[in-house]
């Protein structure tokens, strides 16, 4: 029996292969790096931020009203904590913006989906992939933050010690892995953002309304974390976590509250994440006028993450002990007593007289709210004290220092000296080899929200 032309050849149906997560990847770093935007912002990362820290040093005057600011001149790990506090604001939310928020609905505005699953030909890889590429980008721009920062204070200032936010001084060494670990915990919050970034880029399309919303979310943040909430509330949001390093610097450090927000930070970029993979995985992609998932984007995205935050507020308010604003009388005292007392010593030593050590100065601070017409807790500018101290030998109290203190509601204070001058009154001490800075005449300070001492 022969076969004729026209049958029909049978064999084994061609295998079509997915593209492996790891060319996707590449393939989709290559697609990011690429664009002239992304190739200025590591540009800018990497060179900007030190050349900013060297014009500060260059400078007469300092911004002292930035935390570790008024530190810039007399070391250079003061520099990349005072760019922390800046790009934890402004920077971070930008920068996720535009790399994650875009990664997804620059394919809608281009309409080169098809293309894409035609080549991948499976969107949860192109899902992880994207994912992955936008989080590469990300992590570069954040270590060109740190690192220029970092070397461009070394640079123009030098390695010396740093005085943290209870007075005491910290050593080169311990100076440099607590900035390392502060910026490691603000990568907590840059990871929620960038995750709601992906989230709106999926489910916005090629809305501009997702590249915005990461923005927009840590504005908010910024907004509430001035507002006077109580400590469960602000400590349930992700962007409580660019200000609770500051923590890091005290002795002992104030901890809970930077491992809870780096927590509450790490389970947003979880679940947005998450919520974004589901939107995309269930996407049409064969309706070319797709431009977002509409009532969708509201039930699969704002309401989880709404939820997500009402059972964190109502965890954290059984399980941390603070209530109210957690700023009392009693702490703020507490903490200005013990960061007078170790920077006392640090101007005994500028006056050349003899070492006194803390115990042995024994400072107290007595604190007022509205000189007693309020409830005496909260944040605000109308908190005085007066802080008295004895010397070795005298069992009387031997001198006392006025203070008026602006508390903000993190916690964070600013101590301005209002007398005696000798004391705190001046900005400059008279030493041996010259005027210098007078340590005590203004300082920043940390009250611990959750202190229960």
């Amino acid at each position: 029996m022969t076969v004729t032309e026209n049958a029909p050849v049978t064999g084994p149906a061609p295998v079509t292969r997915r593209v492996p997560v790891s060319r996707g990847y590449r393939f989709e770093l290559v697609k990011l790096v690429s664009q002239w935007r992304i190739r200025l912002l590591v540009l800018a990362c990497w060179i900007a931020p030190g050349l900013f820290v060297v014009g500060v040093g260059r400078q007469s005057t300092l911004p002292a009203d930035t935390l570790f600011g008024r530190w810039m001149h007399a070391t250079g790990w003061a520099g990349p904590l005072v760019m922390l506090g800046f790009a934890g604001t402004w920077a971070l939310p930008l920068l996720t913006s535009v790399v994650a928020g875009d990664v997804f609905a620059a394919e809608d505005r281009l309409g080169t989906w098809r293309h894409l699953l035609v080549a991948v030909r499976s969107p949860a890889r192109i899902f992880v992939a994207k994912s992955l590429a936008s989080l590469t980008v990300i992590l570069l721009l954040v270590a060109g933050l740190a690192v220029s920062s970092t070397l461009g204070g070394l640079a123009s200032v030098g390695d010396q010690p740093l005085v943290g936010l209870d007075g005491h001084l910290l050593s080169p060494g311990d100076a440099a892995g607590r900035v390392l670990l502060a910026w490691l915990a603000a990568l907590a919050p840059t990871l929620s953002l960038a995750a709601i970034g992906l989230l709106g880029s999926v489910a916005l399309g090629r809305s501009p309304m997702g590249l915005l919303l990461p923005p927009i979310v840590a504005l908010a943040m910024s907004v509430a974390q001035m507002l006077p909430l109580p400590v469960a509330v602000r400590l349930a949001l992700p962007g409580y976590a660019f200000i609770s390093w500051n923590g890091l610097f005290t002795s002992p450090g104030q901890l809970a509250p930077l491992l809870i927000a780096v927590a509450v930070s790490l389970a947003w970029a979880v679940l947005a994440t998450v919520l974004a993979y589901v939107l995309f995985v269930r996407r049409d992609f064969t309706n070319p006028a797709y431009d977002g998932s509409g009532r969708r984007a509201l039930t699969l995205g704002v309401l989880p993450l709404a939820a997500l935050t009402a059972v964190t507020v109502g965890a954290l308010a059984v399980a941390t002990p603070s209530t109210g604003s957690g700023i009392r009388q009693d702490k703020v005292q507490k903490s200005l007593a013990t960061v007078f007392g170790h920077l006392y010593r640090l101007q005994t030593e500028q006056l050349h007289r003899p070492a006194v050590t803390e115990a042995q100065l024994k400072a107290t601070a007595a604190c007022t709210k509205s000189d007693g017409r309020s409830a005496q807790e909260g944040a605000g500018n109308d908190w005085r004290c007066v802080v008295s101290w004895h010397l070795p030998g005298v069992t009387a109290v031997t001198g006392t220092a006025v203070y008026q203190l602006d508390i903000t509601s993190d916690g964070r204070f600013v101590a301005d000296g209002d007398g005696p001058k000798e004391v705190n009154g001046y900005f400059l001490v008279r030493t041996s080899t010259g005027d210098a800075p007078n340590p005590l005449w203004q300082f920043d300070g940390n009250v611990d929200l959750l202190e229960t001492h």
